[in-house]
């Protein structure tokens, strides 16, 4: 086990833990606004939790996770349904579930099991069924989680969802003729979607086109965002310095707006340092996925990349206003203990497949000898 753990991909693991450690310290300048509770606390706890399934991702094999995808998408179902019932609400969004004082968002963890459901649906159906089939009951499958998501309402989250199953359908070497009826087809989902949209979403859309129309209003949270960005210089302000973030005029900092603080009180610099460690992760999973002895293997990782790169993408664009604002966190940064876990269990998950594979070469080097 302990040779398994040495295996794994460490330039990932430095990576996420370089990324872990600049999000724990920006939250530590924040957490003295917040005397009610210490969040920076509370993020070390997800951390040493997320921390402990990488430790244990030698114990078990990934191939196994393919046998434990449909009970996992039906409970995932299931969870998300009783959420609507009995779930906390915050922010406006009935999607949290309380426990021992830690609050709990289920459907950080359902990124994780539609991309094991997927890669195990795409692979194990790709004989039986014909691309097109498959491609429509991958989407119907999807979509009921969609559909549960978007009733908390959380529209960031079905919008990963929804970039989750169009990038592991992509790689999945769909024909160009049915990529065309894909594209196509989401293009107008897009379009329609427009009415069916909450009135406060359709603000945010409209302030995203239209930045300097309320300042005040709908357009505050992205107008404040960009001037900590812009104040942030080279260098930055230094941690705990920064005026929009230090004195609140800055909203969901912790956050949302995570990135913006870091811009703010790290600068340029380590701004582009958040850049550059998101672009390492994304190489070597996708380095992960083509080493992978399996197509559920390479499945697997390209759907945790994927999650990875559009939390990122959108997160970091609604924070230099090149988005609408979505409320989705920044991987490992963002204050959030499901959002961490999460992306800790997709990274532990990355490590297996790749641990797998050089165990694998090992031991087929060891048999030609």
């Amino acid at each position: 086990m302990l040779r398994r753990f040495f295996q794994g991909d460490w330039v990932l693991l430095s990576a996420a833990y370089l990324l872990l450690g600049v999000g724990l310290l920006t939250i530590y300048s924040l957490s003295g606004g917040f005397p009610q509770q210490n969040i920076f606390v509370r993020q070390m706890v997800f951390a040493a939790l997320g921390t402990l399934a990488l430790v244990s991702f030698p114990l078990f094999d990934y191939r196994h996770l393919s046998k434990l995808s449909t009970p996992l998408y039906f409970l995932t179902v299931g969870v998300l349904a009783l959420v609507l019932v009995f779930g906390s609400t915050i922010r406006g969004t009935s999607g949290w579930i309380q426990f021992m004082g830690f609050q709990f968002q289920p459907v950080e963890f359902s990124k994780i099991v539609l991309i094991i459901f997927l890669a195990s649906f795409i692979s194990q159906k790709r004989s039986e069924l014909g691309d097109f089939v498959r491609l429509f009951a991958s989407f119907v499958l999807t979509s009921i989680l969609i559909v549960f998501v978007l009733k908390q309402p959380d529209l960031g989250s079905a919008l990963v969802l929804a970039g989750i199953w169009f990038f592991m359908v992509l790689v999945s070497g769909i024909r160009k003729q049915h990529l065309v009826i894909l594209g196509t087809f989401f293009s107008a989902v897009i379009l329609a979607s427009w009415f069916f949209l909450a009135l406060y979403q359709k603000d945010r859309i409209s302030t995203f086109l239209h930045p300097d129309q309320d300042r005040q209003g709908s357009g505050y949270n992205v107008f404040q965002a960009l001037v900590a960005v812009g104040s942030g210089g080279l260098s930055g302000k230094g941690l705990g310095h920064g005026s929009q973030s230090q004195f609140q005029f800055l909203p969901e900092r912790h956050t949302d707006f995570i990135y913006a603080v870091v811009s703010e009180e790290l600068g340029f610099v380590g701004a582009a340092l958040v850049l550059f460690l998101f672009g390492v992760i994304l190489f070597r999973m996708v380095g992960a996925a083509l080493l992978a002895q399996d197509n559920f293997g390479y499945l697997l990782a390209m759907g945790i990349a994927s999650m990875v790169f559009i939390q990122a993408v959108v997160n970091i664009g609604m924070n230099i206003g090149v988005l609408p604002v979505t409320g989705i966190p920044l991987p490992f940064l963002s204050y959030g203990g499901s959002s961490l876990l999460s992306v800790f269990l997709g990274i532990a998950i990355v490590q297996n497949i790749v641990a797998r594979r050089r165990e694998y070469e090992s031991h087929e080097w060891l048999g030609a000898q």
